[in-house]
Parts: structure tokens; C-alpha cells; sequence
């Protein structure tokens, strides 16, 4: 199209429109970057850093960074991947990451990417931290072992739900979920199992109950595809159809 605006990634002319953040375009054209936080029905949050690109050098999180005419975007270099492999070795390690007994195992963005970024090992320490799961609503249960701090389910509830039940306390390894009950329980929350933010988490910390393995392991979303053929689903409800 003539008069259309592009951006160089990774050597492959990108296009873009007005307003577009990098992950936008590249989404759009089909062209995988790497991320857990981002999510295109939600304000770009840029809090997991996986998304890290290199623009004309600088270092900056494609979720969140405007396109931009004639820019030159690496996406695909051995240094990033080394940056996301550690990113990803912190988020498995600062919680409690159980793949081969976890219910979203095969459905898990967070363990398609470190598949897909070749982080097979882990090369720190396992905290263990002491989390609870909280079992007290009919239809949903929340493991505070798996949460990643993406934020996902805070968007979700705030601009879709429209209920700001969700919000992140305290500061760095001390950050946590909590959820807006006059207890702390999501059982005594206004949370729905027709709430959006019941199906936007990447990872297995929000989760329905008696539906979680409906879909054998096999044949779930990332065991049919990998993360970067399948597209953005961060947290889509993992179907048998899909």
C-alpha cells in the first residue's frame, strides 16, 4: 500500500498504523515476540520483561514502545534469548512450578515459552515459598504457588468485569495477589465464573473448578503447537476445539 508506514524487524518490513505499539504490529503480521504479560484486550502492562526488544540499539519492552517509522527492531538475537531464558528461570524459581502435576500443564504460557526460548534448565536457586491456594470458591480455585505477578487478572476484572477485585500488595519478592473480600477470599468476593478475568490467566494460579483435565495431556493447546505458531492466547479458555 502505497504511503504505508513500516519498521524494520528482525531484517522483515513490518507495517504499522498510528498509535501501534511494536508487539501490535508484529502480532498483526504474524511475527512471534516472546511474553506473558501482554494480553490485546487489556492496557499494555510491560511488567514481565520478556517482551525486551532492541530498538536502534536501546533496549526497550515491545508492549508497551510506539512503533515507529524506519526503526530498526531486533527481536531474535542471543542475547535476548539469554535475557529471557534468566527472566524465565526467576519466574520458575520464585514460585512453586510443578509442570508434570500442574493442571494447565500443556496449556501453560508461561512453560511454552521457556520451551520455546530452549530455558530447559534452571540455573538459581528454588525458593520454595510458603503459598497458600485459596479453594473457597464453587467455581474457581486460586494457587498463589503458580502467580507470576503478570497482572492479567487485575486488568481483566478492572476493565472488562468492571469489579477491581484483584490488585498486586507489596514490593519486590514480598508482591503478592490479593483480592477485595471482606476476608481476603475470593469464596466471599463478587467474582463469577462468567468474569473475564477467570480466563485470562497464563499459567495455572486461576483455574476452574472440575474441568482440569477435561483435555488430556497430549493434546493440549502447546502440546499440539508450539507458542509461537499458535498465535496470542495468553489465558483463552483451553478448548478441545480451538
Amino acid at each position: 500500500m502505497s504511503g504505508e508506514k513500516t519498521f524494520i524487524l528482525d531484517g522483515k518490513p513490518i507495517a504499522f498504523e498510528d498509535g501501534d505499539t511494536i508487539m501490535d504490529a508484529a502480532l498483526r503480521a504474524g511475527e512471534y515476540i516472546p511474553h506473558l504479560c501482554h494480553n490485546p484486550e487489556f492496557t499494555p502492562h510491560g511488567s514481565c520483561r520478556i517482551c525486551m526488544v532492541e530498538v536502534d540499539g536501546r533496549q526497550v519492552s515491545a508492549c508497551t514502545f510506539p512503533a515507529a517509522e524506519g526503526s530498526g527492531v531486533v527481536n531474535d538475537s542471543d542475547q535476548l534469548t539469554a535475557q529471557r531464558r534468566s527472566l524465565l528461570q526467576m519466574l520458575f524459581v520464585e514460585g512453586n512450578h510443578i509442570c508434570p502435576g500442574c493442571e494447565k500443564s500443556g496449556a501453560c504460557q508461561l512453560q511454552a515459552v521457556a520451551y520455546y526460548t530452549g530455558m530447559l534448565a534452571l540455573d538459581f536457586t528454588h525458593f520454595f515459598p510458603r503459598r497458600s491456594v485459596d479453594a473457597s470458591h464453587p467455581d474457581a480455585v486460586i494457587d498463589f504457588n503458580r502467580c507470576i505477578l503478570c497482572e492479567l487478572c487485575v486488568r481483566a476484572s478492572r476493565e472488562v468485569d468492571k469489579k477491581n477485585l484483584f490488585s498486586i500488595s507489596g514490593r519486590g519478592i514480598n508482591s503478592h495477589l490479593v483480592i477485595d473480600s471482606p476476608t481476603g477470599k475470593l469464596g466471599d468476593s463478587a467474582f463469577a465464573a462468567t468474569d473475564k478475568a477467570m480466563h485470562v490467566c497464563p499459567v495455572g494460579a486461576i483455574l476452574p473448578r472440575h474441568t482440569a483435565y477435561n483435555t488430556p495431556v497430549g493434546k493440549r493447546l502447546y502440546d499440539r503447537q508450539p507458542v509461537n505458531m499458535v498465535g496470542d492466547v495468553a489465558g483463552y479458555e483451553e478448548t478441545d476445539e480451538r
